[in-house]
Order: structure tokens, then sequence, then C-alpha cells
């Protein structure tokens, strides 16, 4: 199986278990050269912005432990920080 860089695997985990209208993960690594976690190469640090309707009537510590579960084997082994803006359909901007 060819590599697959871990905002493709993020991605991937999160179309599967969210079904979502918008799913948008950004690499923030190079923002976070020097500090904690970081490793040369990235794929470290994330921002995940996401729209589903699972999160309906979720409050948002839910809504981020329902990401954090869809991607524990990532945030267990090389994903040190993961920035989460979880939204139900037409909630916020």
């Amino acid at each position: 199986m060819a590599h697959m860089a871990m905002k493709d695997t993020i991605s991937n985990k999160l179309q599967e278990a969210f079904t979502p209208e918008r799913l948008q993960v950004v690499d923030e690594s190079h923002l976070h050269e020097g500090h904690a976690g970081h490793r040369p190469g990235g794929q470290t640090h994330f921002r995940v912005y996401i729209v589903s309707a699972a999160f309906k009537g979720k409050s948002r510590v839910d809504r981020h432990r329902m990401i954090n579960s869809a991607l524990a084997a990532e945030l267990a082994g090389s994903v040190h920080a993961l920035a989460i803006n979880a939204q139900a359909p037409g909630e916020g901007g």
C-alpha cells in the first residue's frame, strides 16, 4: 500500500465517519517548527473544519470527542495536535 499523507488519512476517516457537507483539513505543522511534537517532514499539527448533520444537537465537547474517537489511532501515533471547528449544518460561519 502506498504511503498516504496524514492529511489524506484524516480526511478519509472523517469523511467515512461523519459524511460531512463540508470538510477541510489543514496541515499547520510548518507553524510549529521548534515547538513540542514537531518533527522534520511535518504532518504533526492539523486544523479541521467540518460541517456534518452528525453534530446536530451535540455540545462542542461531544463533537470534539466524536472526532477524537474517529482519529484515535492517529492521535495516539504521529499526530501531536488537532484543532477542531465542528458545526452542524446551518450553524455559524
